[in-house]
């Protein structure tokens, strides 16, 4: 009798621990590698934008308001040399946002120039001409808040080019160009999709 009990045993004890294995679940390594911190500097997307180049048909030039209208009979008429009325214009905006760490991640530049060229006289002339006129822009320097808002500080200047830096006859203005040199403080709420590439977080 007690051998027939050894040998039970013997038998049924790999299988038991065969079944204990199998049911068994394997141990959880919960030792897990650190997550590497984010860059400093450069995260992705630090640098966006877009570009624009626009056209106005004629008799929709834009006045750059630097020549009077209608112009005085003493400026030539057709040939008159005030011919601040757009006709093509480049623009576009850049901003960047280089920090990645701390709260100053949430800081970033933005720059927003404009390029116009024409040479038309409402009324008058109307040609297809690129000549530069005006070199017009914003910089600036903003904080991305919560909820999508953003506190941004703004500086517009604006600088003729070429022969429209100099006087050009008896229908000029002088004036500084569109909106002149001005400095604004204020705040902006982007909303849907606009301005998500964001890498500051919020």
């Amino acid at each position: 009798m007690k051998k027939l009990l050894l040998l039970s045993f013997l038998f049924l004890s790999p299988v038991s621990l065969s079944v204990l294995a199998q049911t068994t679940p394997p141990a959880v390594n919960v030792s897990s590698s650190a997550q590497p911190k984010p860059a400093a500097w450069f995260p992705h997307n630090w640098i966006r934008g877009h570009v624009d180049f626009d056209l106005a048909p004629p008799h929709n030039e834009p006045d750059l308001g630097r020549c009077a209208f209608p112009q005085p009979s003493s400026a030539g008429g057709a040939d008159s040399q005030c011919t601040a009325y757009g006709r093509y214009f480049l623009s576009g905006y850049v901003e960047l946002q280089p920090l990645n760490r701390t709260f100053v991640r949430h800081l970033f530049f933005f720059f927003d120039p404009t390029f116009t060229f024409g040479n038309n006289i409402p009324q008058l002339k109307y040609t297809y001409s690129m000549e530069p006129m005006v070199y017009d822009r914003s910089i600036g320097v903003g904080f991305k808040l919560p909820r999508r808002f953003e506190f941004r500080f703004v500086q517009h200047q604006v600088d003729w080019l070429g022969r429209y830096s100099k006087n050009l006859g008896p229908a000029d203005l002088n004036s500084a160009g569109p909106y002149g040199l001005y400095s604004t403080v204020g705040v902006r709420w982007n909303f849907g999709g606009y301005g998500a590439s964001s890498s500051s977080g919020w």
